[in-house]
């Protein structure tokens, strides 16, 4: 597993991090994060299937298929 800030891939599902050979297999309900340093904006949501950044409102109403970064 991946430390926080260290990049690698997260489950949309249980919000934690998991090693690349499942976040490859699991594209629909895995993002991809970059290393580097977490913004400032607040939390936010993240579709897993496209990698895109959602509404809050559809974050929460996907809570399969996004994840919730701070």
């Amino acid at each position: 597993m991946m430390a926080k800030g260290g990049g690698g891939f997260r489950s949309a599902k249980s919000g934690r991090f998991v090693t690349a050979s499942y976040g490859k297999s699991n594209p629909r309900t895995t993002v991809h994060e970059s290393a580097g340093k977490s913004g400032s904006s607040g939390a936010h949501y993240r579709s897993a299937i496209s990698g895109r950044y959602v509404t809050t409102k559809h974050g929460k109403a996907s809570p399969g298929t996004t994840v919730r970064e701070t």
